[in-house]
Parts: C-alpha cells; structure tokens; sequence
C-alpha cells in the first residue's frame, strides 16, 4: 500500500465540478481532479430510487490530506449528503505518487 488516496466525489454538473475541482486543487488539498461527464446514478434517496446525471470527480492526494480535503469539499458541495469516498491506492508509478505529495505540500 502508498500513502497516496484517490478520493471519488459525484456533482451535479460539470459548471461545479470545475469550480470545486479548481478550488480542491488551489488549495493544495489535492495534486490532480479529473472531471468525467456523463455519468449516471441510480440511489436511494428519500425513500424512493432516484435516478441523476452527474459529473464524476477524481482527486489525487496524501493520505494525510484526505481528512482536509473531504471536510472542504463538503463544506463547498450543494448536495445534502454529498458523495466522498477516499480509497487507498495500492501501487503506482513512484514518481506520479512523488508528484502527488509534493504538489500538496506546496
């Protein structure tokens, strides 16, 4: 296992997962943010299954930035419950990871 985490956050469209992915990034809570158009969840959500486009974001960082940078993206996130799931990445280019933990220390 790495230190390093990819965090998983769904948005409502891409016009917020540009500005939280830019603010995530700015802040150096994360090295990278991927924005992925066009996904689709299917959820429970007030008793019923709800159906919505998303827009998936995948963010890049230390596993001693993951508390921080799931705190400001819900602080940030219009959702009720936003979706912020960090995973532990168990290999990787060294020098990718390197990259990672350097561009959150700033």
């Amino acid at each position: 296992m790495t230190d390093t985490r990819v965090v998983l956050m769904t948005v409502p469209d891409a016009s917020v997962a540009e500005a939280l992915a830019a603010e995530l990034v700015q802040s150096r809570l994360a090295a990278c943010a991927s924005i992925v158009r066009g996904v689709t969840s299917v959820f429970w959500w007030q008793d019923e299954v709800q159906h919505a486009d998303e827009v998936l974001v995948i963010m890049k960082t230390p596993a001693d930035r993951v508390d921080a940078l799931i705190a400001r993206a819900a602080e940030l996130h219009p959702y009720d419950v936003p979706e912020l799931l960090a995973l532990p990445v168990e290999a990787g280019l060294a020098s990718y990871m390197d990259w990672v933990r350097a561009e959150c220390r700033g």
